[in-house]
Parts: C-alpha cells; structure tokens; sequence
C-alpha cells in the first residue's frame, strides 16, 4: 500500500524504542522508502545501525552533521515525507512539539513538514495522565496532529496503566489511514455488513454458515482509509475490529435486519457482504424427537431479506451493492438477484472457483451492474475492496 511513499519515523528516548525498529521493518515490506530521525537520547536504548541496516538509509541524529550532500537535509527531508509518526513520543518531545520547538533534528524536521503528522505517546501513567501533558496532546490535536491513544498493560516502569506505545501492526493503520490512499471518499457515509449470523436451535446449538468475514472487513478498512465515514454491521467472527471504523457486533438475522434498517436512511453506500442464513428454527417438537429415536425435528420460517427491504426502501443518490454466491450460473444468477433487489450493483463469485469463496485471502469475483461486467483477476481481499469502490465511485 505504501509504494512509492516517504515515511519519517521519528524516534525518541523510551525503551518502546525497539518497537520502531519493527515498525521501520513492516513500512519497508510496505515498498516505503523510509527515514528514520532519533534523538541523541534515544541511541541510548537502541541502536541508529539497527535502524539503517533495516532501511537502508542514513539514520539521522545530529542537526550539525556534516557527512551528508549539500542540502538543509531536515528542510529536504520534510519536502519528501508522505507522513511523519513520532513513535515513541515522550512527554518531552510532545511538549517541544505542542509549542514548536525545534532544537534538534527530530523536532526541526517536524516543524518543517506540511504533509499529516503523528503522535504516539509511550510514558509512565503518571506523565502521561499529568495535565500538562494532556494540555500538551490537546494542543497538538488543534494544530491537526493526529495523537495515538497509548494501550493500558504492564509497563517497563512495573506500574499496571495507560501509556504503553501501541504494537507495531496499530502503528502501520495510522500510516496508512495518513497517506496510502487519496481520500476520494471522503464525506461519505458508508455502510457495511460482513460475516455470518446465527440462528439458536436451542441454548447449545445454532444454525450458521462458513462465512468469515474477512471480505466484509477488507471492504469497511478500505473504505474508512479512503476517508469515509464507516459503520460495520458483524456478525460472530474471529477477526479483530478494524481502526477507523465503528462496529456494530450482532448474532442473529434479525439483529442484523434491525442494525442496517434503523441506519439505512443515514447512508450514502451501501454494501451487505454478510452472509446471512437464509431460515431460523421457529419450534422444536419434543415429541417427534421422542418419536424418532433423539434426531431433532425443527420447524423453520424464512428469515428477513435485508437487501430486498433495502432496495425497496432506497434513498434518493443512495448506491447499494449486493454479493452474490453461487455454484452454478454465476452471471444469471447473480442479474436476477440484480433486477429482483434493485440494486445498483452485485459482486458475483463461484464458491467452486479456486481462491474464491469463504474464509481466505483471496478473491475471484466479477462486478456487475445494469450495463456493465467487470471480471476481476486473483487478488487478495484488500485489493477487491479498492476496486470496488473505485467502480462504485465511477456511478455515482
């Protein structure tokens, strides 16, 4: 997502140091080219040839250095950044930055960036919770520098509380959510929903199906780094919620149908992903069970189509997507669903298709709209989601 970026990836004097040294390594995995800045304090906890053998650039630590080419380097290096995180940050080098002091190469280079600038506080509890320093965070926040809310946990100081530097991994969204995307959806509110529902049997057992979610998720994350405003609707799956987006978890169909309907009319897009079951169990006849030797006989009611209500009820300059799932007629199958909905638009895939389907990382699928088929190559389940909305940006 990062190719062809610049990333600065400020480092100051804290033991979550060693943290960056793993950041700096997912960022070049990321094809970035990446610089890092330390603190002459920082060199103290780790190493700036840790730092330059994984990025293959110079790590830079004094302003007066003369061993580079002749430039003002933190004036250059700040016209090439895409994105510039401090992490960590101490409570020092956030209050240099909060006011603007720029009396070394990390706080120069700061000030002299115009691209999105991040925070990521690691402290003691005590420092962090100080009303100076959260005065200082404050202030940061009015000059739109995005500040990381630091994890809770055991500290290097042996105290138990907020100020833990985030994983490595949470590091990497911000970034993205800073620079891998244009915000071309930005001021769109987009709905989502993703995974399966589950309907109880009885208090041990429920109906499902294999859907994961992780297409669901793949298509809210994208959205939200692209700059929309997303709200997911999930059923039970095993993947963490993505950053940037809110998440409304629910089991069953209903909750399901209840969650999109009472948001729907609020939404600019539209897409369900879910997987929801097609019948609830409605009664289960002790008797017949009894009569047919313990096997279970269940009554069921079909549950409620959320996208045929959807496209019944859709707004004026809503876009609606639908996914479509099929073993056989994949394309006459999925244009009936189409014209039956009223949706806008249906991703078709063949759950037989290799690297299709329910529960892996990749996708084969082919957009489809009233005029217009769009089939897709292999691709992973992110890299879908950014074409699907740059088809659905192209119709509305």
């Amino acid at each position: 997502m990062l190719k062809n970026k610049t990333i600065i990836l400020g480092v100051s004097s804290s033991i979550a140091a060693y943290k960056s040294a793993m950041l700096a390594s997912l960022l070049v995995k990321q094809h970035a080219a990446v610089h890092v800045i330390m603190t002459k304090h920082a060199t103290e906890f780790i190493s700036p040839l840790t730092f330059e053998t994984l990025t293959n650039n110079r790590c830079l630590v004094d302003t007066f250095d003369r061993n580079f080419q002749y430039n003002v380097e933190h004036v250059a290096l700040a016209k090439q950044a895409d994105a510039f995180l401090v992490a960590p940050a101490t409570a020092n080098v956030i209050a240099k930055l909060a006011h603007g002091l720029a009396d070394d190469m990390l706080t120069t280079t700061f000030l002299a960036c115009k691209c999105p600038k991040i925070v990521a506080p690691a402290m003691n509890t005590q420092m962090y919770e100080n009303p100076v320093t959260q005065d200082n965070l404050k202030m940061l926040d009015r000059y739109n520098i995005e500040v990381i809310t630091p994890a809770s946990g055991w500290l290097a100081c042996r105290d138990n509380g907020i100020g833990k530097m985030p994983e490595p991994d949470v590091l990497l969204e911000y970034i993205f959510k800073a620079c891998a995307f244009e915000k071309d959806l930005a001021g769109k509110k987009v709905l989502v929903t993703a995974g399966p529902t589950m309907e109880a049997i009885d208090p041990v057992r429920f109906i499902t199906n294999h859907s994961s979610g992780k297409m669901g998720y793949s298509i809210a994350k994208i959205a939200a780094l692209r700059g929309a405003d997303v709200t997911l609707v999930s059923g039970p799956v095993h993947i963490e919620e993505p950053l940037f987006v809110e998440t409304v978890s629910i089991c069953s169909a209903k909750q399901m149908f209840d969650a999109v309907t009472s948001r729907s009319d609020d939404m600019d897009i539209i897409i369900k992903a879910a997987a929801v079951a097609d019948y609830r169990p409605t009664h289960i006849s002790e008797e017949k069970m009894k009569k047919s030797g313990g096997e279970l006989s269940i009554e069921m009611e079909r549950t409620d189509d959320i996208l045929q209500y959807l496209g019944e009820h859709k707004g004026e300059g809503q876009f609606l997507c639908g996914f479509s799932m099929e073993t056989e007629h994949m394309l006459a199958n999925s244009r009936a669903k189409l014209a039956k909905k009223h949706l806008d638009m249906i991703v078709a895939n063949n759950l037989r298709t290799e690297g299709a389907g329910f529960g892996g990382e990749t996708n084969v699928v082919t957009f489809i709209s009233d005029d217009t088929e769009q089939e897709l190559e292999l691709m992973s389940k992110d890299e879908v989601a950014g074409k699907l909305f740059d088809f659905i940006l192209e119709r509305i």
